[in-house]
């Protein structure tokens, strides 16, 4: 684990303690040189539309409740947060063309010093490159909810370094990525549902194929017979016949790779029809499919497991600590828990974007060579909102606490069932 990092004789530890440290002095706009009460702007880059939407809300009212707390002030410099959607009302999701879109306001928003998002993958690797590309920068991206490992490690063709055409790293995550999730959910299904013969569907986006194709290697390598791997259409009124064809493989056991975007509704519903409930055809889905009430409100939906990258609500809640402390404050303030676990793993991405800016000379190019050089960043467990202890890897922007968690709907309700162990490099 790296040391706490150090500004002057004051040791930080972490980014509730940011707010009563000192920063290097200066003036200017968020691209010049820093301090002296100099406002930075640190944004979200989320799906405000669609199904998406209700957790992309928590997770912003989840930061702003967090610059609150710390009074909207890193060290001399006052903190404001702007959102940004990269969805449309047409699509319901996530859109390449606003995510371009983004990323270039990003960039000319002379304020705007560092990003938080994106939600999906996909939109992560349109913004990245142009981010990396910011002549002021490059310009820091830190990601709460991104599991695409290709963003940060060899996984594609051509990953990782197609996104830094740089040559410099400027993106960084706090979850854990579809390679460690789809073979948890293999391991989960062999070892202890038992299953046998699994079909395997995704939604043909990034996301979607890569923990859909980790789900497969693993699965093979437990035992599980993979009858197939077949993409869904998001546009398709009904999946009655999609379902008939893998009801034909004699399967005892359903992977969905993809989100609940691209039509998991109806996708729920037709598998419900034709597979069975979660007793007939056991159904598991990844974390594309958490944080979504109108997914656990589907009567066809009660009883399908999820993985989810991270630390569950419950999980973080039972552990006490810096995390409980935040979700007594969150539902406090708003009456309920945030809707979906990311709310807190967004927090966190900000922490680390904020102990960079108190490294910094409040520049965009300083504050991602904060990340990624030296120590890199570390976030002490007590005032980590993921109650423990998290440091960034400066050679790759990857987190060293690889967490895991198995749910099953119920009630209406994701209810959590267990941690599973995260085994790999």
């Amino acid at each position: 684990m790296a040391k706490a990092y150090q500004i002057g004789a004051v040791v930080v530890v972490g980014a509730m303690a940011l707010a009563a440290c000192g920063s290097s002095s200066g003036s200017g706009s968020g691209t010049g040189g820093g301090g002296g009460g100099q406002t930075l702007v640190i944004s979200t880059d989320l799906p405000l539309q669609g199904a998406s939407k209700d957790a992309s809300n928590a997770t912003n009212q989840a930061i702003q409740l967090y610059l609150d707390q710390i009074g909207d002030k890193v060290g001399n410099y006052n903190i404001q947060l702007k959102p940004y959607d990269d969805s449309t009302a047409a699509k319901g999701a996530w859109d390449d063309a606003t995510c371009a879109a983004n990323a270039q306001a990003h960039v000319a928003n002379t304020q705007e010093v560092a990003v938080m998002g994106t939600y999906n993958s996909g939109c992560a690797k349109i913004e990245v490159p142009v981010l990396d590309q910011d002549p002021n920068g490059p310009m820091l991206m830190v990601s709460h909810a991104n599991t695409n490992p290709g963003l940060t490690k060899a996984w594609d063709p051509g990953e990782p370094d197609k996104y830094y055409p740089t040559g410099q790293r400027n993106y960084a995550r706090v979850i854990t990525t579809d390679d460690y999730q789809g073979a948890a959910a293999a391991q989960f299904m062999a070892q202890t549902l038992h299953v046998k013969r699994c079909a395997v569907i995704n939604d043909n986006q990034t996301y979607g194929q890569g923990v859909a194709r980790a789900f497969a290697t693993e699965a093979a390598k437990q035992g599980i017979t993979i009858t197939s791997n077949t993409p869904w259409d998001v546009k398709q009124p009904n999946y009655q016949s999609f379902f008939e064809n893998i009801k034909a493989q004699n399967v005892d056991c359903l992977y969905i790779g993809g989100i609940y975007d691209n039509n998991g509704g109806q996708l729920i519903k037709d598998k419900f029809n034709v597979l069975g409930d979660n007793n007939a055809v056991k159904t598991m889905a990844p974390d594309g499919f958490t944080g979504y009430p109108a997914f656990v409100a589907q009567p066809q939906a009660q009883g399908i497991y999820l993985s989810f990258g991270g630390m569950a609500l419950e999980a973080l809640q039972a552990q006490g600590g810096a995390g409980a402390k935040f979700i007594d404050a969150y539902t406090a303030k708003y009456g309920a828990p945030p809707v979906s676990s990311y709310a807190l793993y967004g927090v966190a991405a900000v922490q680390v974007i904020l102990a960079a800016i108190a490294k910094s000379d409040g520049t965009r190019k300083s504050i991602t060579d904060a990340v990624f050089s030296g120590d890199g960043i570390t976030i002490p467990a007590d005032t980590c909102v993921l109650g423990k202890a998290i440091h960034i890897d400066p050679k790759t922007g990857d987190v060293d606490a690889r967490d895991m968690s198995i749910e099953v709907v119920k009630g209406n309700a994701e209810s959590y069932l267990r941690s599973w162990p995260v085994t790999g490099s």
